[in-house]
């Protein structure tokens, strides 16, 4: 749950829907400091403000539309101004595009790249000038019987954790020296042109969608993976059936936890879409 907060931290004035003051601008501490959401067909996600930001600036967005399951996750980058609202902007705007998209029949990479397009627009509408641009990172997923699909944009990553067998990353950073972006969402940036990646998965797993403040501390699938299994053995579910609905909380709970056990430096947001390929249930 989101607290709910009337009063500015600094001057007393009355706190807008996006958490800044409507009277002096500033940005609630409180605000988002701790989100967890969660659908029917048991995917879940989590984001936290972690122990040295003042602000969460990560935003998730996660539904269904038909037999999909869609999740986005997006990181405000810390150099520019109200980089919180640049990603809860994207991440609510690629969100209504992608199920929009899919529930008119639209093939998923159409519809991920309308939606980052989109978002990215959406996100440079925010800006003052090119000189004073809200910007973030995004990352969107598409799960169905199908497969899975990812779009990506900056340094929010997405990766095939199986239950069984090597997993992987899905995505590639847009990463240059010293680890500096080279692409993200915002008016000093360029037209949003996401990596685009599908899969078909052999055999169940998730979908991890999340910020860099996650896996700069678990950077690769058998890092993240080996968490999510540090759980006490749950009875079988025949034929691989879906994990429920509460088991997929507490696991993405679980590797949030560890980024802010392990220093929680950064904001952290983690998603997961159990994947269930046809012919396995």
């Amino acid at each position: 749950m989101t607290e709910l907060i009337r009063d500015c931290i600094e001057c007393g004035g009355t706190v807008a829907p996006d958490g800044h003051c409507w009277e002096c601008g500033a940005a609630q501490q409180a605000f988002r400091a701790h989100e967890e959401i969660a659908t029917d067909d048991g995917a879940a996600a989590v984001s936290d403000r972690g122990k040295r930001r003042g602000i969460n600036a990560d935003a998730m967005a996660l539904t269904t539309a038909g037999r999909w399951t869609i999740g986005i996750v997006c990181d405000g980058v810390s150099m520019s101004p109200r980089s919180d609202r640049a990603a809860q902007i994207a991440a609510e705007v690629g969100m209504a595009t992608l199920a929009a998209r899919l529930s008119a029949g639209a093939v998923p990479e159409s519809a991920l790249e309308e939606a980052a397009v989109r978002a990215g627009r959406a996100v440079a509408a925010l800006a003052a000038s090119v000189d004073a641009a809200p910007a973030c990172t995004y990352v969107a997923g598409i799960a169905g019987p199908e497969g899975i699909w990812s779009a990506s944009i900056g340094d929010s990553r997405a990766y095939w954790l199986p239950d069984e067998g090597p997993g992987m990353a899905l995505t590639e950073d847009d990463s240059g020296a010293l680890e500096a972006l080279t692409a993200w969402l915002g008016a000093d940036a360029d037209e949003p042109v996401p990596h685009l990646r599908s899969y078909r998965p052999p055999v169940p797993g998730r979908l991890l969608l999340c910020t860099d403040g996650l896996w700069r501390y678990l950077p690769d699938a058998e890092a993240l993976r080996a968490v999510l299994t540090r759980r006490q053995a749950a009875p079988a579910h025949p034929r691989h059936a879906p994990r429920a609905h509460g088991s997929q909380l507490e696991d993405v709970r679980k590797l949030v936890g560890y980024a802010l056990g392990a220093g929680g430096h950064d904001n952290i947001t983690a998603l997961l879409i159990p994947i269930i390929p046809t012919g396995s249930a």
